[in-house]
């Protein structure tokens, strides 16, 4: 029997699906195809509407190996999973002959803990475990809650947080669920047999698609302890956010709080000489970041340095006690355990690590309003990490709407651990960067105004000319505007001036939850929505809702952020161009995805105005501009009031 072709499968599948087929789609097809069968590595940046899902998941399914699908938002994971999958699925089985299965897998805390849930937690300051359904009142948001999350452990399949509608607080999903450390395992825990997160593990190592998160990935790549199946592709959506997931993970944190719950959970464990070391330890370390002052430690000031050896040692000496312990007073001793365990070894991780010293770690100190002082550890870079793990053993395709910067894809691909695409080597990943393009029409459906006129923002202070051409932006508009904010302080202060100012409802981000300010943003032609970054690159809202998208500035990093500062500092000691390695490449990501929320469907027409001049003053103005999609670009603001005017005109003419 002849093999199905590679364009009647994907014919297949964008039918299944109600899509159309698109030329970037079929490209992209097939290059993954190539990329997956030569055993190479793909950067292939996909514009929104290309249908870049199925463009890898087509060629994917059509190889049969086994394929891991890493994203970085839920909502992306639910839409592979809920619709792109099954649909695919279906519509493939009859040319290949076979009806591949897929999986989710999340981390353990994910899931919720069946030994959690009837055994109840561990708790600080007594013996044994309590049972949270007693300790909270049944009438508070947390007991109804947890009530809540009782009743939908009968029913529901999967455990799976994302699952749970309407979702719960943080605070009581802690309550029952833990975290890999602190798991007891399913071979020692009488629930083993029905757990919901070995259950996801046991259904991913038959599965031949696995859809999981960057977080899970990089845990999985960091911890050496492999949590993902063996697979022999891996294709990373949405992998501009890639490096920043995988930093996250590799950062470590100590706050005085966190050292505290470990002094008290292992308290009743060990000996009284090891508790009280490491209560003296923790309350030297607490007194030390009262006074500490954020920002970044570029070598460890000796007091700290000899608190954190002191809590080190303490912690080493609690881990070896605690191992040795039986305590027959304590019930359910092995929870109990796992969790000071758990507790303990990162006191001792983090403090070792800082304590250590590498050369290739930033740290600094944190302060919170809310939370006081925290002292955190993060890589310099990731990229060696990224090279070592990602690439060296399987096929990697890394796709995203965003990922060609300045014209090309080798400042995405530095930061991924590659060289410049084409470079020689035995040692060198080989890749290839491809922009298959977009379905739109991005000169005649958008406009990209700079507002060349207004003073340069500078780092305080409130900028009276830029409230003045937001306010008649929106105005021409009628409404109808996303504002993008580089600080929350400014998004505030533009939503309080403006609802001051126009006739006109403005939303904020912080005001209610994100889903319902989108819902509401999308459901009112006159509505305004401003906030910060998570509407940088979360809101699709097509059609005439959102005709204006404004940034108020240019969104580089804050000149005061500990690791941003040392990764540029640390490209310039290496020779290179530290401002345009870090900071350029941060704000073109962001500008990007930003510019991205304008045009969701072909029928959107808009404007996307910049109100910081540099965009068109500065020397790195061209680079950031070639970052974006290809708007008719103008500087003219009656020009730009104008076409506000008339696309506002058309919107109200259809009746929208």
């Amino acid at each position: 029997m002849t093999k199905p072709s590679l364009p009647d499968l994907l014919h297949a599948a964008v039918t299944a699906v109600g899509g159309v087929e698109r030329p970037g789609q079929v490209t992209m097809a097939e290059a993954v195809a190539e990329a997956i069968d030569d055993d190479s590595h793909l950067l292939v940046q996909a514009g929104t509407g290309t249908g870049k899902s199925l463009g890898y998941l087509v060629p994917a399914l059509a190889h049969g190996e086994r394929v891991v699908v890493a994203t970085a938002t839920l909502a992306l994971q639910r839409q592979l999973v809920e619709r792109d999958l099954p649909r695919t699925v279906e519509a493939l089985h009859p040319l290949l002959r076979r009806r591949p299965e897929f999986a989710m897998l999340k981390g353990r805390s994910n899931y919720l803990c069946l030994h959690r849930l009837h055994e109840g937690m561990p708790q600080d300051d007594e013996e044994g475990l309590f049972d949270q359904f007693e300790a909270a009142a049944p009438t508070s948001k947390l007991g109804k809650d947890l009530l809540r999350m009782r009743d939908w452990a009968d029913e529901t399949e999967t455990g799976d947080r994302d699952d749970l509608t309407p979702g719960v607080s943080d605070r009581a999903w802690n309550q029952l669920s833990v975290s890999s450390r602190e798991c007891l395992g399913a071979s020692k825990c009488a629930y083993g047999a029905e757990c919901f997160a070995e259950m996801a593990r046991e259904r991913a190592k038959l599965a031949d698609v696995v859809v999981t998160n960057h977080a899970l990935l990089a845990i999985d790549a960091i911890e050496g302890a492999p949590v993902l199946p063996q697979h022999e592709v891996l294709i990373v959506d949405e992998a501009h956010e890639l490096v920043s997931r995988v930093t996250g993970v590799a950062t470590g944190e100590l706050t005085p709080g966190q050292v505290n719950r470990a002094v008290r959970r292992a308290a009743k464990l060990v000996n009284e000489k090891a508790a009280d070391a490491l209560q003296t330890a923790a309350e030297s370390f607490e007194k030390l970041m009262e006074l500490a002052l954020p920002g970044r430690l570029e070598e460890i000031p000796e007091d700290l340095g000899y608190a954190l050896m002191a809590l080190r040692d303490a912690a080493r000496t609690v881990i070896t006690a605690i191992g040795a312990t039986r305590d027959k007073s304590v019930q359910d001793e092995n929870a109990v355990r796992k969790q000071a365990l758990a507790a303990v070894e990162n006191v001792h991780a983090v403090a070792e690590r800082i304590s250590h010293g590498s050369e290739y770690d930033v740290v600094w100190y944190e302060r919170h309003d809310r939370f006081g002082a925290s002292l955190r550890v993060a890589p310099l870079s990731v990229s060696g990490l990224l090279r070592e793990k990602l690439f060296s053993e399987r096929s990697v395709v890394l796709t995203s709407a965003t990922l060609k910067l300045g014209g090309d894809f080798n400042g995405v691909g530095a930061s991924l651990g590659l060289a410049p695409e084409g470079s020689g080597g035995e040692d060198v990943p080989q890749w290839k960067g491809l922009d298959v393009g977009s379905p739109f029409d991005y000169p005649k459906q958008g406009i990209l105004y700079v507002a060349r006129h207004l003073a340069t923002p500078g780092r305080e202070g409130s900028r009276g000319d830029m409230m003045d051409e937001l306010a008649e932006l929106v105005e021409a508009a009628g409404g109808r505007t996303l504002g993008l904010f580089s600080s929350m302080r400014a998004a505030q202060a533009a939503a309080e001036e403006l609802r001051g100012r126009l006739d006109k409802p403005i939303l904020l981000q912080g005001e209610e939850t994100l889903g319902e300010l989108i819902k509401t943003f999308a459901g009112d032609a006159e509505t305004c929505l401003f906030g910060t970054l998570s509407l940088w690159q979360g809101v699709d809202v097509p059609g005439p809702g959102c005709q204006l998208v404004v940034m108020d500035r240019i969104p580089f990093p804050r000149p005061d952020d500990p690791l941003m500062s040392a990764r540029q500092k640390a490209v310039e000691e290496a020779g290179g161009n530290g401002f345009m390695a870090v900071a350029a490449t941060h704000a073109a990501l962001l500008m990007a995805q930003g510019a991205g929320r304008l045009v969701r469907a072909t029928g959107d027409r808009g404007v996307v105005a910049v109100l910081d001049p540099r965009l068109a003053n500065a020397r790195y103005g061209s680079y950031l501009r070639a970052s974006l999609p290809d708007f008719w670009y103008t500087t003219d603001r009656n020009q730009v009031r104008r076409s506000l005017a008339a696309i506002d005109a058309a919107a109200k003419q259809e009746g929208k």
